[in-house]
């Protein structure tokens, strides 16, 4: 049976860390961290399969789609888009749908000055373009109100703007801010981690991902996390029937044995 997409609401927030030096007098041990059996093994493996950087990911993903020789703001503006684009979208699809928006003069004022019907057309067929062409209109008038034109530079804020969602948050953190703000989990990142129970218990959602994978995964390894599971999801480690026989990690691969 397809799952509900309605969106479950978790009690999760976005802070940053925590300060690590507030109990420094304490001499209470710390308990030692769970993290998966086998996981640097896994990838490094991983990041062997992906050193050709050949999936559509690396040739039509959200940061190939945008103009890099545009003004900084549009260039985030751009970022953002494609990311909203991108949902429940295959690269390729969203990449031609930029690249027609970016013909038209992509920026705030060219989308608020575009009829529905010509939005319409121009992103067609990403995956439910009706729905895309009102988010775009409603976050694009709320970016010109209230940020000067330019994307919120904050989680918090970016997940308030319609049709935004915590992935495309994170993700428009680290493309257009350059800042890693936390584990950008879309459904490849989702379904690989718990074929290779990188958390402790089976999660159902990509938000339940997130918070299971920041928990014990260094933060220096967040930022390519997304990128080398996604390309990996999409050449190796499919939805179904995935390629065990050639992926290197059959060996240590819990979902392997199944297959």
């Amino acid at each position: 049976p397809r799952r509900s997409r309605r969106r479950k609401t978790l009690a999760i927030t976005y802070e940053s860390e925590q300060g690590d030096g507030a109990e420094q007098g304490a001499s209470e041990p710390q308990r030692p961290r769970w993290e998966p059996r086998d996981w640097r093994q896994q990838l490094e493996r991983i990041r062997e399969m992906r050193r050709g950087r050949d999936a559509p990911v690396d040739e039509m993903g959200v940061e190939k789609c945008y103009d890099s020789s545009a003004p900084p703001q549009v260039m985030r503006y751009q970022v953002l888009l494609s990311l909203m684009l991108s949902s429940q979208t295959k690269d390729q699809v969203t990449s031609a749908a930029m690249l027609r928006l970016r013909q038209h003069g992509l920026t705030v004022d060219s989308i608020l000055q575009m009829d529905d019907a010509t939005l319409g057309q121009i992103i067609y067929p990403v995956g439910f373009w009706r729905n895309k062409v009102k988010y775009i209109k409603q976050t694009t008038a709320i970016l010109k109100e209230k940020y000067g034109g330019d994307i919120p530079r904050t989680v918090e804020e970016l997940v308030q703007l319609p049709g935004v969602g915590p992935k495309m948050a994170h993700l428009a953190m680290n493309i257009a801010w350059n800042s890693v703000s936390g584990i950008a989990v879309d459904t490849h990142v989702h379904r690989i981690t718990n074929r290779l129970k990188w958390v402790k218990k089976e999660t159902r959602y990509p938000e339940e991902t997130r918070v299971a994978l920041e928990d014990w995964l260094p933060r220096d390894l967040w930022r390519e996390i997304n990128w080398l599971l996604v390309g990996f999801g999409q050449q190796t480690c499919l939805p179904v029937s995935p390629r065990c026989n050639e992926c290197l990690n059959q060996d240590i691969c819990p979902a392997a044995k199944r297959h």
